[in-house]
């Protein structure tokens, strides 16, 4: 991509009702765009970097056997009401303009509508275990709608649902996704902490979050450096400075970010729907279920939260935008566009500052604000020992790097 063709543009000042970092340098680097308390899009930029997040999540929950679909964003009241879950204030109603009542809710989960969708194939034990995700945009009436796109309004989820014979053989699960979750977040540059949490309006019972630790974070856990044993102080009863229940050493409480959580269903919602199965005796059984979330959007932000400096973004090299930004200056467009054109043959994702009405003090703070993990540059001085300057975003030092070994330099 060309930034001359790019529709969006860089802004030098903070934007005056954000104060968190990630609100801030995505929206002044072109990621998203801000249209009310809580409600984000997201720009060609973010949308880049949403996409690659959304395609490692695919490829861990794929690996674990689930199944993507695609439910719908309008549940119908029936639903909610089967489990008594109309009431909860989280949700948005929806009502026609020529309807007194609302009977529908803009969806901020669907445990109810899958439930009532796999019911109506699965009868027999045969049919079990399975799986099924989706990655969709949800809605939550958030009355404390702040920290750019940690809380809001309107995020995008993954939220995956599974289905089993026993109780035994959900948690079974139930580990192998916490085993994904942590490569996930590992794959994206995140160190999550495995967290014991409380269900909420999802489950009777404790659930599991991953949080990671910021200090713009809203949750509050108490966790042991030493074995990394959490707990959420919503649920807690330790104190900082206690022993850890597991290894004895001391537990530390920090502020942190919540970017996904497990929930052990069991049988909550196959009872409100009478979903059973017939096992190897004929014997009709309810079914058991888990849930298990995580905010991709949220990650996007809590990855800025984590990855930037005073300058702009550090995109990890998994979800950024492009490998590398690539500028040229005067006496280096001829041969920058050379190498534009075969690094795009090559399929290497570059962003290309090829503006001729921005200064290189421009396009080098603009470079350090959108966050690309390489900076190159081409000059008439670079081009005099048949080279360009590389810079990695994360580094101070540049080095000259031979024209005709950029493209395997990039691909290493």
């Amino acid at each position: 991509m060309k930034l001359s063709q790019l529709f969006t543009k860089t802004v030098r000042e903070n934007p005056k009702d954000e104060t968190s970092v990630n609100a801030q340098l995505l929206e002044r680097g072109g990621f998203i765009y801000k249209n009310s308390a809580g409600i984000y899009s997201y720009l060609p930029l973010g949308w880049r970097v949403m996409q690659k997040i959304a395609d490692i999540i695919r490829e861990e929950m794929n690996t674990i056997g689930g199944q993507e679909m695609l439910m719908q964003a309008m549940v119908e009241k029936k639903y909610l009401d089967t489990t008594r879950r109309w009431d909860v204030p989280v949700g948005f109603e929806i009502r026609g303009k020529n309807e007194e009542k609302a009977n529908f809710v803009l969806g901020w989960t669907h445990e109810e509508v899958l439930t009532e969708i796999v019911a109506r194939f699965i009868s027999s034990y045969r049919d079990l275990p399975f799986a099924a995700y989706q990655i969709q945009t949800k809605f939550r009436n958030e009355p404390r709608a702040k920290s750019g796109i940690l809380r809001g309004r309107e995020f995008i989820m993954k939220d995956l649902y599974s289905f089993h014979t026993t109780e035994g053989d959900m948690f079974r699960y139930y580990e192998e996704v916490k085993g994904a979750y942590h490569k996930i977040f590992h794959r994206i540059g995140l160190k999550a902490i495995y967290t014991v949490a409380a269900g909420g309006n999802f489950t009777v019972s404790n659930t599991h979050e991953f949080q990671v630790i910021s200090p713009i974070g809203e949750d509050i856990i108490f966790v042991c450096a030493k074995c990394e044993y959490a707990e959420n102080s919503e649920v807690s009863k330790l104190k900082s400075g206690a022993g850890c229940p597991k290894c004895g050493a001391k537990l530390t409480k920090e502020k942190s970010i919540e970017i996904g959580n497990i929930f052990p269903l069991g049988t909550k919602y196959s009872d409100s729907f009478n979903f059973r199965f017939t096992d190897e005796k004929g014997e009709k059984k309810l079914v058991v279920m888990g849930s298990y979330g995580i905010g991709v959007s949220r990650i996007m932000g809590t990855v800025v939260e984590i990855h930037h400096d005073d300058k702009g973004i550090i995109w990890p090299e998994t979800i950024t935008p492009y490998r590398a930004q690539l500028i040229a200056l005067k006496g280096g467009e001829t041969e920058a566009n050379k190498i534009y054109s075969q690094l795009t043959r090559e399929k290497i994702d570059v962003l290309y500052d090829d503006r001729a009405d921005k200064t290189a003090g421009e396009k080098f703070s603009d470079a350090d604000l959108i966050g690309c993990p390489i900076r190159l540059v081409v000059s008439k001085k670079t081009l005099a020992q048949n080279c360009a300057e590389l810079k990695k975003r994360n580094e101070n030092e540049t080095k000259l790097v031979n024209i005709d070994s950029l493209r395997s330099f990039l691909l290493g």
